[in-house]
């Protein structure tokens, strides 16, 4: 009796792959990584195994993988900017510094001229006032005067022991003096007294305008106090 053969041969597939895919996502061409295929899926991604059974977590895994990388983007980002930042505020507050600075060395610098040309100013007006009194007491201190009055005709300290000596041997430093015989007059002897009067008419009565009419006379004919006292002590009687 022939064997029963039934009417369709049974049909033998092979295996379907299993792939994993949300519902509604559209399909990429995979990629082979270590035997899986990975399938861009959307946004999302998706494996399936080629040749060995899929893995349960392989989708999480390289989600997490990617939003890991994603995180440690936008941290360097944030870091630089905040670099960057910091960066800013320091160039910032350098220049502010450097400017106060400058500023207030300016301010110090002017204060500090300030206080010299107040000083210099007192001082020159102290001098003034000392000076001024001394001309005023020449009539009872006449060396003062003629000492302080040196340094107008462009003579040195040092003329001051010959010309105290010159005008002693001649007046005795008496502002009133007159020689009997030649009517020579005043501290320094002037031939004639009158001679004086291209200083100020006062010289009959004013010691400052007798000296300043005899250290211009000794300037102009002797250079200098020294100078004329030599003169008058190689003649005698003495005269200058």
């Amino acid at each position: 009796m022939p064997r029963y053969q039934p009417r369709h041969a049974p049909r033998h597939a092979a295996p379907r792959r299993s792939i994993g895919v949300r519902a509604g996502s559209a399909l990429r061409s995979p990629v082979l990584v270590g035997g899986a295929a990975v399938i861009a899926v959307g946004s999302a991604v998706a494996f399936a195994t080629v040749g060995q059974p899929q893995s349960a977590n392989a989708a999480p895994l390289a989600l997490s993988g990617a939003l890991a990388t994603e995180s440690v983007a936008e941290a360097r980002s944030q870091a630089q900017d905040s670099a960057s930042r910091a960066s800013a505020r320091t160039s910032l507050s350098t220049a502010v510094a450097a400017r106060t600075a400058k500023v207030q060395a300016t301010e110090r610098a002017q204060a500090l001229a300030f206080a010299q040309a107040r000083k210099a100013a007192t001082e020159h007006a102290a001098r003034e006032t000392a000076r001024r009194k001394v001309l005023e007491n020449a009539q009872t201190d006449p060396k003062s005067a003629a000492k302080m009055l040196l340094p107008e005709f462009g003579f040195s300290a040092d003329q001051w022991s010959c010309l105290e000596t010159l005008w002693t041997g001649e007046s005795g430093w008496d502002w009133r003096a007159e020689n009997p015989s030649s009517g020579a007059y005043g501290i320094p002897q002037s031939l004639p007294g009158s001679k004086m009067a291209t200083i100020a008419n006062d010289w009959r009565t004013n010691p400052v305008t007798q000296i300043r009419w005899g250290l211009k006379y000794i300037k102009s004919s002797y250079g200098t106090p020294c100078n004329a006292l030599g003169a008058w002590n190689s003649r005698y009687p003495h005269w200058y």
